[in-house]
């Protein structure tokens, strides 16, 4: 499968390791590096091999053998799965046993019905106040969207498309929205990956920003609400092999 850059400039989002990123390895240089920055550091590489895929549902996260692969005390190690616990990426079955989640119906649902209300509410927004600048980012996002899809690089459009809302997002120009949607960046982030119909979700994301370039907040609207809900049903087929 080709891999590819996908965003051009590989930026990290909310503290998230970049896409494809391998293991955390301590800086170089001889200095003793913070407790916190440790932690960050291999909180940030577990939740981005969780969303990519790499660490699957059921997969256990073991304190000595996560220590020992990133060359550091378990300390940190334990404070970034107590991080991923609360993030919603892993859970303790036991108090001796943490595994990565499976995803139910009922977070899929929860999910999405956050994602409805923001995200509809957010292209009215986008709308109403795009400039040709931003339209221009959505544009050349789609592009690359496009690029990734044909190579099937499920990691780049997994990117991609938190880019592409994060874009709408940004041209709503509401800062409170973007504090809402941050803390379950992570796992939106999670749900793109289990969908795989990419094909389909490059073509309603042309849509919305079509309707998006359009001007018209109620034409943006409703074209979100149809991307969102057919993003819901072809989710829940592919994570449950059963219709929403």
């Amino acid at each position: 499968m080709t891999k590819i850059d996908p965003l051009g400039t590989g930026p990290e989002r909310f503290g998230e390791a970049p896409a494809g990123a391998e293991s955390a390895r301590p800086p170089t240089g001889g200095e003793r590096e913070p407790l916190g920055a440790v932690r960050e550091r291999v909180l940030a590489t577990l939740r981005q091999e969780i969303i990519a895929g790499r660490l699957r549902p059921g997969d256990r996260l073991v304190e000595r053998e996560l220590a020992e692969r990133f060359g550091v005390s378990r300390v940190p190690v334990r404070e970034a799965i107590r991080a991923l616990v609360a993030e919603g990426f892993v859970l303790f079955e036991t108090p001796r046993r943490t595994v990565v989640r499976r995803l139910t119906p009922t977070d899929v649902a929860e999910l999405f019905e956050l994602r409805e209300a923001l995200e509809v509410y957010a292209a009215g927004l986008a709308a109403a106040r795009a400039t040709p600048e931003s339209l221009a980012e959505l544009a050349a996002l789609l592009d690359r969207a496009a690029v990734a899809t044909h190579a099937d690089d499920a990691e780049a459009i997994t990117d991609i498309n938190t880019a592409f809302h994060d874009r709408i997002l940004a041209m709503a120009g509401n800062s409170l929205l973007i504090s809402v949607m941050e803390p379950v960046d992570g796992r939106l982030r999670w749900l793109t990956r289990q969908n795989e119909e990419w094909p389909q979700l490059l073509t309603e994301h042309r849509e919305l920003y079509e309707a998006v370039a359009s001007g018209d907040p109620e034409r943006a609207r409703a074209q979100a609400l149809t991307h969102v809900q057919a993003n819901y049903r072809s989710t829940v087929r592919h994570l449950f092999g059963e219709d929403a």
